[in-house]
């Protein structure tokens, strides 16, 4: 593998705001995707996907728990 250019520019990973502390990943889905995933923040405010460096930050008004909404949108055929 080539030596990367020093001038480029590498984006940051991708900030995801949820309401819930507890979250789903599945890397965006498609080729670029990752097996789904499930993480909770624990008593953090933020939770790193260990596949897709995804950072998924609290809202600022969070939902109770049983309201839970998965970021990771998928067709109900392919649960």
């Amino acid at each position: 593998m080539p030596p990367r250019h020093p001038d480029a520019i590498t984006p940051p990973p991708e900030d995801i705001v949820v309401p819930t502390k507890r979250v789903a990943c599945d890397g965006g889905g498609g080729a670029l995707g990752h097996p789904l995933v499930y993480m909770d923040m624990g008593g953090e405010d933020f939770v790193e996907c260990a596949y897709c460096d995804r950072r998924f930050v609290l809202d600022a008004h969070p939902r109770p728990e049983n309201e839970y909404l998965s970021p990771a949108a998928r067709p109900p055929e392919a649960h």
